[in-house]
C-alpha cells in the first residue's frame, strides 16, 4: 500500500468513531483532509448532525464546502472529540505537530477537547522525538533576535521559508523549526521553549492523545494512549 492509500484507510476508520449530535475538533495535514472528506460523506448521505471546530482556515474551507457546521472554538462550550494527524509520535505517545504551521490553533482545540486522537501512516511512528524538526510559532518582532538565542541554546533552528519568503501561520506569525535530531526529555524542552520570549507556541504535544490509529499494511491498527 502507498503512504497515501495508509492515510486515506485511517482517515476513515477514524470517522467510525464520530457520533451524532458531536462537536468535533477537525485538525489539518494530509490525513485530516482524506478523514474530512469521508465525514462529509457520513453528513450528506446518512444525515449525521455534527458541528465542528476547525484547526485551520483551510480545513474549515474544506469542511464548510462538504455541508459540515462550523464554529470558531470560543462558540462552543466543549468539543467531544478532537481527530488531527501527527508529524511523530513517540513510544510514550507524545507527539510533535506542526508540519502544515498550524499548531497553535491545533494545540488550542485539542486542550479544549474531551478526548484527542490522532491519525496518522505507519512511517510517523517512532522510538523517540525529534528526527522530525520541531516547530515553533514565533512572534516576527524580534525573531531574528529569538534565532541567535535557540542557536546558542544548541537547538539548531531554521525559519520556514517558501520562494523566499517567510512562512506564515493564520496567525500571520513566523515559524522556526528546530532541527535537534534527537530530543531526550521533551517535558524540559517544553518548558524551555514555553519561558522564552517571542515563541507563541511550540509543537510539542504532551500528555495530550487519547487514542491513535496507525495506518498498517494489514489495515488500521487502534492504540490506547491514555
Amino acid at each position: 500500500m502507498t503512504q497515501d492509500e495508509l492515510k486515506q484507510l485511517v482517515g476513515k476508520a477514524a470517522v467510525d468513531f464520530i457520533e451524532d449530535g458531536m462537536i468535533v475538533g477537525l485538525g489539518t495535514g494530509s490525513t485530516v483532509k482524506y478523514m474530512v472528506d469521508y465525514l462529509g460523506e457520513r453528513v450528506q448521505k446518512d444525515g449525521i448532525n455534527i458541528v465542528g471546530v476547525s484547526t485551520s482556515k483551510r480545513t474549515a474551507e474544506q469542511a464548510t464546502n462538504l455541508g459540515i457546521t462550523i464554529k470558531d472554538v470560543d462558540e462552543v462550550d466543549h468539543i467531544d472529540l478532537t481527530i488531527d494527524g501527527a508529524d511523530q509520535i513517540d513510544k510514550n505517545f507524545q507527539g510533535i505537530k506542526g508540519g502544515g504551521a498550524a499548531h497553535l490553533w491545533e494545540k488550542i482545540v485539542a486542550i479544549n477537547s474531551r478526548r484527542n486522537m490522532w491519525i496518522v501512516d505507519e512511517s510517523k511512528m517512532a522510538d523517540e522525538l525529534g528526527s522530525f524538526p520541531l516547530p515553533l510559532e514565533v512572534i516576527p518582532y524580534g525573531s531574528k533576535q529569538l534565532l541567535k538565542r535557540l542557536d546558542a541554546k544548541g537547538y539548531h533552528p531554521e525559519f520556514r521559508m517558501a520562494n523566499g519568503e517567510h512562512v506564515l501561520t493564520d496567525s500571520k506569525n513566523y515559524v522556526i523549526d528546530l532541527h535537534m535530531g534527537k530530543i531526550e526529555d521533551p517535558h524540559a524542552l517544553a518548558a524551555d521553549l514555553d519561558s522564552m520570549t517571542g515563541i507563541v507556541e511550540h509543537g510539542l504535544f504532551l500528555d495530550l492523545v487519547n487514542t491513535v490509529i496507525v495506518g498498517r499494511e494489514d489495515g488500521p491498527e487502534v492504540l490506547q494512549a491514555r
